[in-house]
């Protein structure tokens, strides 16, 4: 999919792909959160499964609100279920698209007597959740996909308890987008952790593989006597029949012998009082093989502080300090990262993922170079 592309650019040929009368594979790019960006190539019977799961779980096919990048599967997925509705996206301003107001003006423009979905990230969701006027329209909406990151609890009880019908997703490029919603897989979607712990996702929902890279398509996508299956990168459990995910295989950070879940502390780290958003990795370290480390963004500006033992953060300021000792309380003294960075945002892809190579980047010089937001 060409950046930029919007659905009078591909709504006609969606259409006539979702319906059957076009076989042609589409190609997108990943979200590149791992490495280089690799180029996935998804069936037009893959799209269609997947269209067609999202409907039945959400309750029936509606109308859209596209309020992501069409060139990444996310967006793209928000067009082709458009198509398969037979319903006309409504479009908000991509230059806009963190704002509650864009949102509600956005929202305003959607058909009242059709179901109406939108597809967020975990940033516009919080963004929105900080304006009445986010918090407004997230109401009027039916359901609320919140996707390409992992989604922290404490957001989704603040959007629930306002009234957004939210519902977290789970998938990537190779599957087109979300198949896991609320743990759950939607129809035909089969979910296994190996004896590794490692997620693996088959179903009619997986893409052919990998667009000039044989070797890459041969070593993610396997069969075996239960079917065909997409290894991911993530680590997860299932109880239940319910898919919980820890986190990517590479993100845990070994330091002086233990591991620590970089989710964990970024959870943490989230609690405490004016902490808007915060992103952990583990950076090289000569004396513990690797550190743990965080970026820290704060809202409007406030710095939390503790004082005798009580969080307090109107008017004060924080220090790196500060927020260990803050987390001295929670979490295990291994896990307290022995960096803290304040900046003015969490670098992101522009997918709304969290940019953990920026973010070791910004870590290595202080937290001074300003980092990439979308």
């Amino acid at each position: 999919m060409p950046p930029g592309a919007t659905w009078t650019d591909l709504g006609p040929s969606l259409r006539r792909l979702m319906t059957g009368d076009d076989g042609r594979p589409v190609v997108v790019a990943t979200s590149g959160s791992s490495g280089t960006p690799k180029r996935v190539r998804l069936p037009a019977a893959a799209l269609r499964a997947s269209g067609t799961g999202t409907a039945e779980r959400l309750g029936g096919h509606g109308q859209w609100l596209l309020a992501l990048p069409t060139h990444h599967v996310a967006g793209l997925q928000v067009l082709a279920r458009s198509a398969l509705a037979g319903t006309e996206p409504v479009e908000l301003d991509l230059a806009r698209a963190s704002t509650a107001v864009a949102l509600a003006d956005a929202v305003a423009r959607m058909d009242p007597g059709s179901r109406r979905y939108a597809s967020l990230v975990p940033t516009q969701l919080h963004r929105a959740l900080a304006d009445p006027a986010g918090v407004a329209a997230l109401r009027e909406l039916d359901a609320v996909l919140v996707g390409g990151a992992a989604t922290d609890d404490g957001l989704l009880e603040r959007a629930r308890a306002a009234g957004a019908r939210v519902v977290t997703t789970y998938g990537m490029s190779e599957t087109c987008g979300g198949c896991v919603y609320d743990g759950v897989p939607l129809p035909g979607v089969r979910v296994e952790v190996t004896a590794e712990g490692r997620v693996r996702l088959g179903g009619p929902v997986l893409a052919e593989g990998y667009v000039d890279d044989p070797l890459r398509t041969t070593r993610s996508f396997v069969t075996d006597g239960s079917g065909r299956w997409f290894l991911t990168e993530d680590r997860g459990v299932c109880r239940a029949g319910r898919l919980t995910v820890l986190g990517r295989v590479d993100d845990v950070v070994v330091t002086g012998g233990h591991k620590v879940e970089p989710r964990d502390v970024e959870t943490a780290l989230r609690s405490l009082p004016g902490v808007q958003d915060a992103l952990v990795v583990g950076v090289p370290d000569a004396e513990w093989g690797q550190r743990v480390a965080a970026l820290v963004a704060l809202e409007g500006g406030l710095r939390p502080a503790v004082r005798d033992g009580a969080e307090e953060h109107r008017g004060a300021t924080a220090t790196a300090d500060d927020l260990r000792a803050a987390l001295r309380r929670s979490l295990p003294a291994h896990a307290v990262p022995r960096q803290v960075e304040v900046v003015d945002g969490i670098p992101a892809l522009p997918t709304g993922k969290p940019d953990r190579a920026a973010a070791r980047r910004l870590l290595d010089a202080g937290g001074r170079m300003k980092p990439h937001l979308h």
